[in-house]
C-alpha cells in the first residue's frame, strides 16, 4: 500500500486539474443525459480517461471499474478479489451548478471491503485519504501540502450533528428527524453534495449521515474507506457494514455513515 499512495495521490489531482479546466471555462457547461438520466459532461470524460489509464498502468493485475465504464457482467465481476472502483466526478450536478461541492473518488476494494480511498476536492485543493489493512488503519487530510490526521469524534450528550444530501431523500429524512427529535436536546443539520458528507463524519465535523435515497457503489467506496480508517463505518438498515461487488447490480441499500461506533445506533436507525 505504501508504494501506491504517492502515485494515486498524483492521479486524483491530475483528474481534478482536468475537471477544473472545464469548470473554469466561460459559458454554460455542455451536458448530456446518460441512459439512467444522470448528467454527463466533458469533465467526467477527461477525469475518467486519466484515472482509468493511470490505474491500469500502475497495477495492470487489478481491474478498474469506473462510473463511466461499461459495467461487466456479474459472472465476470464476481471473481474479482481486488479491483479499483472509481467515480471520476462525484457530484456532477454540483459541478453543473458551480457550487464547488464535487470530488474525485478512487477506492481500492479487496474481498468486498474498501481498504483504501482517495477523495480529492478540486475547488478547495483538499485531499482526504484513508488506508485500512489488517495491520494498520490511517486516515489523513492534506491541505496546502500539510497532512493532518483524521479521526471521528465521540457524540456529545444530548447533541447531534447530522449532514444530509442537498438533492435527495428529503421526505425520508424528515420522517427520520421526527422520529428521533425527542432523543436530543439539539439537532444541527447541514446539507451538501457529493462524498463530502461522508468525509465530514470522518473528520469529526458531523456524527451521522443518513442516506435514504439511491446511490451506487462508486459513489460511496472511496469516502467509505476514509471513514473506516478514521474510526467510523457505513451501516445499512440492518446495522451491517456496507460491502461491494456482492450482487449483479451496483446499487447500495439505504445507509448510515456514522462516526462514533460506541453509540447505540440501533436505537436511532432501526425503525
Amino acid at each position: 500500500m505504501k508504494d501506491l499512495i504517492a502515485p494515486v495521490d498524483a492521479l486524483v489531482k491530475a483528474a481534478g486539474a482536468a475537471i477544473l479546466e472545464v469548470y473554469q471555462q466561460c459559458g454554460e457547461v455542455a451536458v448530456e443525459a446518460k441512459l439512467d438520466a444522470s448528467p454527463l459532461t466533458e469533465a467526467d470524460r477527461r477525469a475518467h480517461a486519466i484515472l482509468v489509464s493511470g490505474l491500469t498502468a500502475l497495477t495492470p493485475q487489478w481491474p478498474v471499474l469506473s462510473e463511466e465504464s461499461e459495467l461487466p457482467d456479474f459472472a465476470k465481476r464476481r471473481h474479482w478479489t481486488t479491483y479499483w472502483l472509481v467515480d471520476p466526478l462525484d457530484g456532477t450536478k454540483e459541478f453543473i451548478g458551480r457550487n464547488g461541492e464535487f470530488t474525485v473518488n478512487v477506492a481500492l476494494i479487496q474481498e468486498g471491503e474498501p481498504i483504501a480511498g482517495w477523495v480529492w476536492v478540486p475547488v478547495l485543493g483538499v485531499l482526504y485519504r484513508g488506508v485500512c489493512t489488517p495491520d494498520h488503519c490511517e486516515a489523513v487530510v492534506e491541505r496546502d501540502g500539510q497532512l493532518s490526521a483524521l479521526r471521528t469524534r465521540s457524540m456529545a450528550a444530548g447533541e447531534l450533528d447530522m449532514v444530509a444530501s442537498r438533492r435527495h431523500g428529503g421526505e425520508a429524512l424528515e420522517r427520520l428527524l421526527r422520529r428521533i427529535e425527542g432523543r436530543f436536546a439539539t439537532i444541527r443539520l447541514k446539507s451538501m453534495g457529493s462524498s463530502l458528507k461522508i468525509c465530514m463524519v470522518a473528520a469529526g465535523d458531523a456524527d451521522w449521515y443518513p442516506r435514504l435515497a439511491p446511490t451506487s457503489e462508486w459513489d460511496t467506496a472511496a469516502a467509505h474507506a476514509v471513514l473506516r480508517a478514521a474510526g467510523g463505518e457505513i451501516l445499512d438498515d440492518r446495522l451491517q457494514p456496507l460491502r461491494y461487488n456482492r450482487k449483479a447490480d451496483i446499487l447500495n441499500p439505504h445507509f448510515h455513515a456514522v462516526g462514533d461506533l460506541g453509540q447505540d445506533w440501533s436505537a436511532l436507525i432501526v425503525a
